[in-house]
């Protein structure tokens, strides 16, 4: 009995990883247009808000999932939460774009480190399927709520102004980073005292190498998806994506050839064997493609193209919130009796759902009454399917590798949210001019939501091939 309290306060600590990093992906983006107008930032410092992040976040999260097995996962895990604390609490003083920007990317860094080491310590403490399923099931849900709750802080505090005489010149955005620094002291204290350490399997043996290609292949990957579009794709930008495939080939060649040798790896290669674990990142990557994109180009949409208040916009998104976990809690029940095809079929609603967003958002005069329950509906749908995946890809991984298996979906995770962002925001930038009617933001916004209709098609495909359990041990049942 107390060791499972104590497995319950652990997966409470962990889970403040997955609230503080994806938090901060979601707050910044309703709140982008008053950070510009307050620190002089141009277009391209404000985008760099968002891709100095995604960058420092997707480019080290594998290396980091294996300094935590040589190092030590708490060791790891308490001296990231300090450092995403101290870089939140720089962005929130920043005086200038770069400031900000480079304070963004020591955010982005420090939640690689942290975000794996959470996962690692949840299959560990979760040895039993249907105990790990529930935990990651709980961890999945937490980082939903954050990705909503972030949208609705992100358009609140911005309208909030300081009036005392000493802060009378700061503006409220600076709050969507600042409400991190107690959040991060208490989240690292509670870690630092109540988690136990786990084995370690020492440094002499560290994949340098493997580090080093890596980092570089998704650098070279990221960098042009995110920066290469507002340059109108420069012969550098599509020189780096060319590089980063061949990087990655080397990368792969590296690591097979190391195994071979017995030598350590960056990567575990034979993950590759575990059929539910290949699937499940395919269908991480094309979700999280969809998923995060729509945040971005469905708050821009409302705030810039039908003119709603940022306030108004984060509380739609409230009403996505409500949905998601309303989704969560039902899915729970029925996916123990009907297996994956809950979440089939909650991707099918989501599919809807966007095509009613079309439809609605493209009428003369736009209905807000059914706006609110039309969001609802879309999180009705992200909650069904956001917690399950990512159990469906990390259920039946062994003790012994799962810290290389969370840093690698964590990986695939972060760098479908910059595939999103590079290609679905690309879309929808492209179809706009400086001084855009709503006609083209409508048109804009149909374009890229029939991208992001594609990627969620492209799910139900690889859920179509993802072994039906319900059969089997019912796993993907968490309440048994």
């Amino acid at each position: 009995m107390m060791n499972q309290i104590d497995n319950r306060r652990s997966l409470f600590i962990l889970s403040a990883a997955a609230f503080l990093s994806v938090l901060d992906i979601f707050i910044v983006n309703v709140a982008l247009p008053t950070i510009k107008k307050d620190i002089h930032a141009t277009e391209a410092d404000i985008q760099m808000v968002i891709a100095g992040y995604l960058l420092g976040y997707a480019v080290f999260l594998i290396t980091a999932a294996r300094v935590g097995d040589y190092y030590g996962k708490k060791k790891v895990y308490v001296i990231s939460l300090l450092c995403f604390t101290l870089a939140s609490l720089l962005c929130g003083i920043a005086a200038t774009p770069l400031q900000l920007n480079i304070s963004r990317s020591l955010q982005g860094l420090s939640a690689a480190f942290m975000v794996p080491q959470s996962l690692a310590y949840i299959q560990l403490l979760f040895p039993d399927q249907k105990d790990r399923t529930k935990a990651l099931g709980v961890y999945g849900s937490v980082a939903g709520i954050a990705s909503v709750l972030g949208q609705f802080l992100g358009g609140l505090l911005p309208e909030i102004h300081f009036s005392n005489v000493l802060l009378s010149h700061w503006d409220g955005w600076r709050l969507i980073f600042l409400i991190n620094v107690p959040l991060g002291i208490v989240a690292a204290v509670m870690a630092l005292f109540h988690l136990k350490e786990h084995k370690v399997v020492g440094n002499r043996n560290f994949d340098f190498s493997g580090v080093i290609l890596s980092s570089l292949a998704l650098l070279c990957l990221i960098y042009p998806l995110i920066r290469g579009r507002e340059l109108g794709w420069p012969l550098w930008s599509i020189g780096l994506l060319c590089a980063s495939f061949l990087l990655m080939y080397g990368f792969v060649k590296n690591q097979q050839a190391k195994m071979n040798k017995g030598l350590s790896t960056l990567i575990q290669i034979q993950l590759f064997r575990i059929k539910d674990f290949k699937i499940g990142l395919f269908i991480a990557l094309f979700y999280y493609i969809a998923q995060d994109s729509y945040f971005l180009i469905t708050g821009l949409f409302l705030q810039d193209g039908l003119h709603i208040s940022s306030s108004e916009t984060g509380l739609l998104f409230v009403f996505q919130g409500l949905g998601y976990v309303m989704g969560s809690v039902v899915s729970v029940l029925l996916i123990s009796r009907y297996g994956k095809k809950v979440i089939l079929m909650a991707v099918l609603l989501m599919m809807l759902s966007l095509v009613l967003h079309v439809i609605l958002f493209s009428a003369e005069s736009l209905d807000r009454y059914f706006s609110y329950p039309l969001l609802l509906i879309y999180g009705m749908g992200c909650g069904s399917v956001l917690p399950s995946i990512m159990s469906l890809a990390l259920q039946r991984i062994p003790a012994d590798l799962a810290g290389s298996a969370s840093g690698l979906y964590s990986t695939i995770q972060q760098t479908a949210i910059a595939l999103g962002v590079g290609l679905t925001g690309g879309v929808f930038f492209s179809l706009l001019e400086e001084q855009s009617s709503k006609a083209m933001f409508v048109n804009a916004y149909m374009g890229a939501t029939g991208l992001n209709l594609f990627a969620l098609s492209a799910v139900l495909f690889f859920l179509y091939q993802f072994p039906d359990q319900v059969n089997e041990s019912r796993m993907l049942n968490p309440g048994k």
